[in-house]
């Protein structure tokens, strides 16, 4: 308390002086002009209110009259005109009025809510780019700011030939996304020069069967990315398990990536401003995700007005709220929950069909009836910015997101009615730290820190055997990241950091009769520091990344490097090569247990490495990419070859002979990714294909390599969309060959009460199809309020397309259980945003 008061006493001593030196350094304009025609025997006429509170320093006695004059008209607003009579009259400047366009750079866009400053007032610029002020000194210096923009200094004088002036304003030094290909897909999917792939959602046109900008749904609209059972919690990036996906949030890690366990995204659509896919050639300052990385950001610009919107589809309602806190501070907020506590539509009733077909859910025996169902889901995102000054910028970030699946389980016992409860819930919460300071425009600096936790909870009930099994899988995820970019000329640039990590999972079984428990909590810690050095060549045409990355765990006393690298090369006008190649490394994974994890419903549970049964997942990867770009048509193709090692057959989801055993192994893919895309003035259409081989190496099951749980062999999409003024559609085909699966011995499928299976992964399910569309069309309800309507059918055709097949013994029989995709499934949504 003592050493508090010290302080406070320090800082008022501090105010104080500053106050009597300012009382030293400026003087009443009043004050002045007396001591002014005094030393120069002149007389001033004035008007008493242009002068009050005015206080400046007083012109120096070695200047001449005329010196002081125009010292006079440069420190205040005031005009010194010499009458007739030799007396001089000051009076207000008059105003003139300046104007011009702010626009990007880069693509010739124009930049909204642009601050313009001149000395102590300004205004912002409108969404064309315009601006207008009133200038009253002709010396005077404009200042023009836009987060993510250099800050430029303009003389007034350069406007005076300009009716309205074009002002064009670079991105910062430590922009990451610099285009490479722009409208890859269609409008607002871009390539970067380091070879990744962005989705903007600000500039997004529209997919086959997405009404809203779903996060995940959207990613797997690139080549190589799909998933084998239609949810987005289950992303296969060129053949890898989901599990080896790093996924992001605003520079959070998440493990929950879902909602209606896997079918919808968890990030709302609303506050999450872009995506970034990146398969290969990762930036060495990100860890994790030995198959590819999704990396989600909310805006970066600081807003200048308050605007909000509310919305709804057959699904869930939606808010969003983007606040003005002050000039340098904007707070986002958004928010979904589901409506069957409203109401119930087809759309939502198609979707939990879909969740509760497995076994574990719904194929209770006769005696056996479930009834009460209820499901619920929810998400609050929150994002501030706080522009503490020119150099320092802060950003605070919050994600809470829960699911839940409640139903009772009722059978008659005794003729007694008895039922008891079964419950499933998913919960993520997390927040973080992100704080950036430019010391100047060679140097900046960030910190980051967040907190992630995780759980997951079923409590199944066998009301039969009068039992009830518990079951928990937490994670409790801490990071501190503190990098540097130090730009050392035009052509290079450097970043240095350290990245600490660490992470706890606990599992917990517990059966009530006979008595059970089984709680088994982990930690590892992981040290990490990286480098990458980014070359730029002077005509812009080649880029070079070069990155390192150490991490040290120390409960394995384990060393681990990854060298990352990204090359791209634009040669011949419209050609341009890249090269890709990373080592990355993890230490958590899913087990997944189809029959019996969490009723069936969410299957996967997370584990950590212990370097001996459940090893370090490792991965190699390198591919080479050839493009051809001109007049709006675009031939994309790019060969890659991966290698992981450390997998473990608990990871991979084997429904088989196999489904028990714990072993660890590797998986080897090669494969290529094309794309064909032609642009019209309001018309896009593309076609892509991967082709992939997929195998798995797994000594203790076979002595030769086998086809992956995640093989999909062939997979053709062909998108189109049709944008005129306010109204998008888009319509979509998707094909791709069937997923290997194993099937019991025809005519010997039981043998000692076990199914017989043929070789593993020796068969196939027959081949996905599916055709998707969507319609938006927007409209100025007034001047303040703007609707967006849309519609999507997804499955048009209704095919029943089988995503997975296995096989279980009742009665001394055996049953074939196949998991069947989405069927026909309308939506609509609108939308109301206010201004």
């Amino acid at each position: 308390m003592r050493q508090a008061t010290k302080i406070t006493w320090l800082i008022c001593l501090f105010f104080c002086n500053s106050l009597q030196l300012f009382a030293q350094d400026k003087k009443p304009l009043a004050t002045i002009l007396k001591d002014i025609e005094n030393r120069y025997n002149v007389q001033f006429n004035y008007a008493p209110d242009n002068i009050n509170n005015v206080f400046i320093e007083s012109p120096s006695i070695e200047f001449t009259i005329d010196e002081t004059l125009m010292y006079l008209e440069k420190e205040t607003d005031l005009k010194a005109n010499l009458s007739e009579n030799g007396i001089i009259i000051l009076t207000k400047t008059t105003y003139k009025s300046i104007c011009g366009y702010i626009k990007n750079y880069e693509d010739r866009t124009p930049i909204e809510y642009v601050s313009i400053q001149v000395d102590n007032y300004g205004t912002v610029t409108d969404k064309s780019g315009f601006f207008e002020l009133g200038i009253t000194n002709s010396d005077s210096t404009i200042i023009i700011r836009s987060l993510g923009f250099i800050t430029l200094e303009l003389k007034v004088k350069e406007f005076q030939n300009a009716s309205c002036k074009n002002i064009f304003l670079k991105p910062e030094i430590q922009s990451l996304s610099e285009v490479y290909l722009t409208n890859y897909i269609t409008n607002g999917i871009t390539k970067t020069k380091s070879a990744s792939y962005e989705i903007d959602f600000s500039k997004f046109d529209i997919l086959p069967g997405l009404i809203d900008t779903d996060v995940l749904q959207s990613v797997q609209a690139f080549p190589g990315v799909l998933s084998v059972d239609e949810t987005v919690s289950n992303i296969n990036i060129r053949g890898g398990s989901n599990d080896q996906n790093l996924i992001l949030w605003d520079g959070i890690k998440m493990y929950q990536s879902g909602h209606f366990f896997g079918l919808i995204s968890l990030y709302n659509p609303q506050i999450t401003n872009d995506v970034v896919l990146i398969k290969n050639g990762t930036n060495a300052q990100y860890t994790d995700g030995v198959s590819g990385t999704i990396i989600m950001n909310t805006s970066n610009q600081l807003n200048k007005k308050t605007n909000w919107s509310v919305g709804f589809n057959l699904i869930d309602f939606n808010g969003y709220l983007d606040l003005k806190i002050s000039d340098k501070s904007s707070l986002e907020i958004a928010a979904r929950k589901s409506l069957n506590d409203l109401t119930t539509t087809p759309t939502f009733n198609r979707y939990f069909e879909r969740i509760t077909q497995n076994p574990g859910f719904e194929n209770n025996t006769s005696e056996i009836t479930n009834s009460n169902e209820d499901f619920d889901f929810y998400d609050f995102s929150l994002r501030w910015l706080y522009e503490i000054s020119e150099k320092d910028k802060l950003r605070v970030n919050f994600i809470n997101a829960s699911n839940k699946l409640v139903f009772d389980e009722s059978t008659v016992i005794n003729n007694i009615q008895r039922s008891r409860e079964s419950k499933l819930t998913q919960n993520s919460i997390a927040g973080s730290i992100f704080y950036n300071r430019a010391w100047n425009e060679r140097f900046n600096t960030t910190f980051e820190f967040y907190e992630s936790d995780y759980k997951l909870e079923a409590t199944n009930s066998n009301i039969l055997e009068d039992q009830r099994f518990l079951q928990e899988n937490q994670i409790s995820e801490s990071s501190i990241k503190l990098f540097g970019d130090y730009t050392i000329n035009n052509n290079l640039k450097l970043q240095l950091g350290y990245h600490f990590v660490e992470t706890e999972i606990t599992n917990l079984d517990d059966v009530d009769v006979p008595r059970y428990r089984l709680l088994v909590s982990e930690v590892l810690r992981t040290n990490g520091v990286f480098s990458e050095m980014t070359y730029n060549s002077n005509s812009k045409r080649t880029r070079l990344n070069l990155g390192i990355r150490y991490n040290y765990i120390g409960e394995f006393n384990t060393n681990l490097f990854e060298p990352r690298l990204s090359f791209t090369h634009k040669f011949w006008q419209n050609f341009s090569i890249e090269i890709l190649g990373e080592f990355k490394n993890q230490n958590t994974s899913q087990i997944i247990n189809l029959q019996n994890d969490f009723l069936g419903v969410e299957k996967r549970r997370w584990q950590l490495s212990n370097n001996s049964n459940i090893p370090i997942i490792k991965s190699k990867q390198a591919s080479f990419g050839i493009n051809y770009s001109k007049n709006n048509f675009l031939i994309s193709s790019e060969f890659y070859y991966k290698t992981i090692r450390g997998i473990t057959t608990q990871s991979q989801g084997f429904i088989n002979q196999y489904q028990e055993l714990k072993s660890s192994g590797e998986n080897n893919v090669y494969g290529i990714d094309f794309l064909f895309r032609k642009s019209f003035t309001n018309y896009n259409l593309w076609v892509s294909y991967s082709y992939m081989s997929n195998k798995y190496s797994f000594d203790s099951i076979s002595s030769y390599q086998f086809p992956s749980n995640y093989d999909i062999t062939n997979t053709i999409t062909f998108g189109s969309s049709y944008t005129k003024k306010n109204f998008k559609f888009s319509l979509g085909v998707n094909w791709h060959s069937g997923k290997p699966y194993t099937k019991p011995v025809e005519g010997n499928e039981i043998v000692n009460n076990t199914i017989n299976y043929q070789p593993i992964n020796s068969s196939r399910l027959e081949s996905y199809f599916r055709v998707d569309a969507s319609a938006l069309y927007s409209v100025n309800i007034s001047n303040k309020v703007k609707g967006v309507f849309g519609a999507s059918l997804w499955n048009i055709f209704g095919n029943e397309n089988v995503l997975n097949t296995y096989y279980a013994i009742r009665n001394d029989d055996i049953v074939e259980i196949n998991e069947l995709s989405l069927n026909f499934t309308p939506n609509l949504s609108a939308r109301f945003i206010f201004n």
